[in-house]
């Protein structure tokens, strides 16, 4: 079994796995945005954050001596060490319950609002649970000045999601006013003034939205500036998530859930690789990471599956369209099945990465992966134009967020200390 062993090795996965959880994101949340169903792109993506476990676990795992102490993954799969594993599959529950609600929290907040609170509140919660499971072996007194500063950045992320919300509801209703000036008094009420600009039925069968293949070729598509009022009507008739007029709040809850479960992955797989409640049984070895993230892994897939499958029938958000059957999903290949499994492959290799460095230096030390919303907000920018000819007020709350995510991340990292032996 291949062991990282110092803290350069450490901090060198930390880096490869912040991009790599910096980007998975964005592919999903562009398959959204192309009016692919959250229920099918989740599935596939599951599938392949699994194999990522399997392969990890069938290569490192395997690589070096069977010892004992730290036995190669295949052995250990035989072994009674089930309260460690029960450990680990908790942990899997909920980082499927938090990744489902974060591609949903992508349409309401947008991509860069989301993960910076998302990532905040699991440094928050998580980071703080790992300090005292690892034996306080981090330094307090630069720890917790990094995880205040989380904090901050993300109430300043609430702050610049609605500060966003109100920028475009003005552009919505200035657009509108040009077309229809003798109902501008009406503009103020957000519910009607969506309603005027999206008044389309939304397709029950998600197939049936898609234009035929004659249509695409005789329509001439017009090229539409990010950040206008055209844009934002645009965007809304493609995605799958209908998002204009909804509630601030309802936005932010969602990522306020994602945040609270994603905080309890880490620390469960904290506890199922160190056994710091002595649950094994005498002479039993710890789980070693690779055991563990395979059954941390499988618990996601099967989550993620049950749910995903029963979401297909019964959306839980009113503006996704329900998919007839599950012939449906398997019917929707196209160009979104391999980019969805792509991001699965991604974001478990990025996982798997995290906590090979968390064993080595310390999980909440390996939390400084979460520095990844700095990835997703330079991609936001870039490719979905997000905060495009928004407000002054807007943009620096957003530099605001951003810098003090910054300063939060180099004091968690330098809160990093050598891993001690339980």
């Amino acid at each position: 079994m291949y062991l990282v062993k110092d803290i350069s090795g450490a901090i060198g996965l930390m880096a490869v796995a912040l991009v790599l959880l910096g980007t998975w994101p964005v592919v999903l949340a562009v398959l959204e945005r192309r009016g692919r169903l959250p229920q099918h792109t989740f599935l596939d993506f599951s599938v392949t954050n699994f194999l990522a476990a399997v392969l990890v676990a069938l290569t490192f795992g395997q690589i070096g001596p069977d010892t004992p102490e730290t036995p190669n993954f295949l052995t250990q799969l035989a072994q009674n060490n089930w309260p460690s594993v029960l450990f680990a599959m908790a942990g899997g529950v909920t980082l499927s319950l938090g990744t489902l609600a974060t591609q949903y929290g992508w349409a309401f907040v947008g991509l860069s609002v989301t993960e910076v609170m998302a990532s905040s509140l699991k440094v928050v919660i998580g980071t703080t649970l790992n300090y005292f499971l690892d034996g306080r072996i981090n330094k307090a007194e630069i720890l917790f000045p990094g995880v205040g500063c989380f904090l901050i950045a993300a109430i300043l992320g609430s702050l610049v999601h609605a500060s966003n919300a109100a920028d475009n509801q003005e552009k919505l209703a200035n657009s509108l006013a040009k077309y229809s000036k003798n109902t501008r008094k009406n503009t103020a009420d957000d519910e009607d003034l969506t309603k005027h600009l999206l008044n389309k039925e939304i397709p029950k069968d998600p197939e049936a939205a898609k234009p035929d293949a004659a249509d695409q070729a005789t329509e001439a598509p017009e090229k539409v500036e990010a950040g206008t009022a055209e844009f934002l009507v645009n965007l809304e008739e493609k995605r799958s998530i209908k998002v204009l007029g909804s509630h601030t709040l309802l936005g932010l809850g969602i990522v306020v859930f994602a945040g609270v479960f994603y905080a309890l992955f880490a620390p469960a797989l904290n506890l199922s690789t160190n056994d710091q409640w002595h649950a094994l049984p005498a002479g039993v070895p710890h789980l070693v990471v690779y055991t563990a993230y395979f059954y941390f892994s499988l618990a996601c897939l099967a989550v993620s599956a049950a749910l995903n499958v029963w979401l297909l029938y019964r959306p839980i958000m009113a503006g996704v369209p329900a998919s007839s059957t599950v012939s449906a999903y398997l019917r929707d290949g196209g160009e979104g099945r391999a980019p969805a499994m792509l991001a699965g492959m991604v974001c478990g290799l990025g996982n798997a990465f995290t906590f090979m460095a968390g064993q080595a230096a310390g999980y909440a030390a390996a939390d400084s992966v979460q520095a990844l919303p700095l990835v997703s907000t330079f991609w936001g920018v870039v490719l979905f134009g997000e905060y495009r000819r928004s407000s002054r007020r807007t943009y620096t709350l957003l530099a605001s967020m951003l810098l003090m995510f910054t300063v939060a991340m180099v004091l968690l990292m330098a809160s990093s200390n050598h891993r001690k032996p339980l």
